[in-house]
């Protein structure tokens, strides 16, 4: 019967106070994306306040994101810093007419849409 009901536990990672995780988005509710396919499926970094037992965490979140703080560990994952040269290089804005752009390096594809042309930069 152990071996049963044990057949699809796995074991727990060791968290400590004051690691880096990432949460899952899974039964996150957002109003900005209304298309589940659209949002990521971890947000974070964030860090552990307190670990209340082996399965439960509480996390230090922002407030805006009105959900409880204390989660279950398996909607987290440790977050992991990335390699140098890995980020995405941000392009620099440019003031055209009193409004912040971006500038355009090339524009790498164009399509037509229903009459409408569309570039892909």
């Amino acid at each position: 019967m152990k071996r049963q009901a044990n057949w699809r536990r796995k074991e727990t990672e060791d968290w400590k106070k004051e690691d880096r995780v990432l949460l899952s988005t899974k039964d996150l509710v957002f109003k900005e994306r209304p298309a589940r396919k659209l949002v990521d499926q971890y947000i974070g970094p964030y860090t552990i306040k307190e670990v209340v037992s082996t399965n439960v965490v509480k996390l230090q979140l922002l407030t805006s994101m009105r959900i409880h703080l204390v989660v279950n560990v398996s909607r987290i994952v440790r977050y992991k810093e990335q390699v140098g040269g890995q980020k995405k290089k941000k392009g620099k804005l440019i003031e055209i007419e009193g409004v912040e752009e971006w500038e355009v390096e090339r524009i790498l594809n164009k399509r037509k849409v229903r009459g409408v042309e569309k570039y892909l930069v």
